[in-house]
């Protein structure tokens, strides 16, 4: 007769960590979420000042603010297509010229 060692008993079911309930997973606030609301209040701001938003405006007239920040930005954006086509045809005048000149001298030279 072979002595066989008996079976181990069978283990317990491991325990299930308890599920938080929804007030104390919304309270539950981190080092890391603080900062990162800073850092997101601090560059909404920096944008909003961008656009000439008063803060204490927008309290009392939030979609007239809106409209008024709206208005800002197509100025900026116009501006600067304003801007950047005078630059253009300004670089353009020198450039063009220039490309056209280096493309007959190199049409002159033999062929590869």
């Amino acid at each position: 007769m072979t002595d066989t060692p008996p079976a181990p008993p069978p283990s317990p079911e491991p325990a299930r960590p308890r599920r938080r309930g929804f007030f104390a997973r919304l309270v539950d606030i981190s080092g890391r979420d603080v900062i990162v609301l800073l850092v997101l209040c601090l560059c909404a701001g920096v944008v909003l000042a961008a656009f000439n938003v008063d803060p204490s405006r927008l309290w009392v007239d939030f979609f007239g603010t809106l409209g008024d920040a709206w208005e800002r930005a197509v100025e900026i954006v116009t501006g600067l297509f304003g801007w950047s086509f005078r630059y253009f045809v300004l670089g353009a005048v020198l450039v063009v010229p220039l490309w056209i000149l280096w493309r007959v001298i190199r049409a002159t030279g033999r062929e590869r």
